[in-house]
């Protein structure tokens, strides 16, 4: 017996919808190539343009930002990269052995580093600081996870070097030293008008080592020996974000004080400490210094500058 379908308008306008449709379709598929092959086409010699950009000149001699970009890639490019592959190599590290890392550890380890070293860091923004910290912390814990100290060796350490853990207050701070008290009232009238402290600290300050740092001296308190103990008195006078007046410094030469941050001193407790002080010792124990890149094989890691 021979069949046969029956018809189905609803089908049939359905069909010849979708056969008009997709010329239409192709049209719009062959528009977006052209558009994806003509912003590719713009691209390249808009690369090529900015690469031949002129960002500086010598009489008649043009820097170009290409020049510019090879200079600062062979500059700090290969330190920079350098720092992202062991970043990435310790993370992976943390990974497999299953290290975690604290936030009040990295707290605990920045707290430490600017009591002991007030600069260390400071031309760092905070959240590299962190992830510096962060590795470094991974490092450690890997190197150390299978070396056993004793819990009383850790509790003899502390109570050794309880003094260690019993900061102070601290003070960010930049100075502008200049060799007579006009001169300082002067620049000191020029930051009140607004004139860059910075700027003034680099054009003006006698203190060579500190005026290359835009007058940083960084975190001081104090236990600070180095510095003189009128600055540090005058940071502690000095509200955070703002500048002092002028002050006489022991060589007879005159000061002002900015203060950008306030880091309020606390004492930690053992348990905060332990790990911390564990750490340390096993690391006393390692026959040698170990870097990232002692990891670099295990997990794979390449760059461009080779292996």
């Amino acid at each position: 017996m021979k069949s046969v379908r029956g018809r189905n308008p609803e089908k049939e306008s359905m069909l010849k919808r979708k056969l008009k449709a997709e010329p239409l379709l192709i049209l719009v598929g062959i528009l977006l190539l052209c558009n994806v092959i003509w912003f590719i086409a713009w691209l390249i010699p808009n690369k090529m343009e900015q690469d031949g950009e002129k960002v500086a000149s010598v009489g008649k001699v043009a820097i170009t930002r290409g020049q510019w970009m090879t200079a600062m890639e062979k500059e700090v490019g290969r330190e920079v990269l350098l720092d992202l592959v062991n970043e990435n190599v310790m993370e992976a590290a943390a990974k497999k052995y299953k290290i975690n890392v604290k936030d009040k550890e990295i707290d605990l380890e920045l707290a430490l580093i600017r009591s002991v070293d007030g600069l260390s860091y400071t031309d760092v923004d905070e959240e590299k600081v962190r992830k510096m910290i962060r590795s470094d912390l991974i490092l450690e814990k890997v190197l150390t996870k299978d070396v056993v100290i004793k819990d009383k060796a850790i509790k003899s350490n502390y109570d050794e070097n309880k003094s260690l853990y019993n900061l102070p207050t601290s003070y960010r701070t930049a100075i502008i030293v200049l060799p007579s008290k006009d001169e300082a009232e002067q620049a000191l009238g020029e930051l009140s008008g607004g004139s860059s402290f910075d700027v003034l600290a680099k054009e003006r300050s006698v203190d060579v080592g500190s005026a290359n740092l835009s007058g940083d001296i960084g975190y001081i308190n104090d236990t600070t020996q180095s510095i003189d103990q009128a600055i540090v008195k005058t940071a502690a006078e000095t509200k955070a974000g703002k500048v002092s007046g002028v002050i006489e410094l022991e060589d007879g030469t005159f000061a002002i004080i900015r203060v950008s941050d306030i880091v309020k001193g606390r004492s930690f407790k053992f348990k905060e400490v332990s790990e911390h002080i564990r750490r340390e010792l096993a690391l006393e124990q390692l026959p040698e210094s170990i870097n990232p890149e002692a990891f670099w094989k295990e997990f794979d890691a390449k760059w461009f500058y080779g292996k």
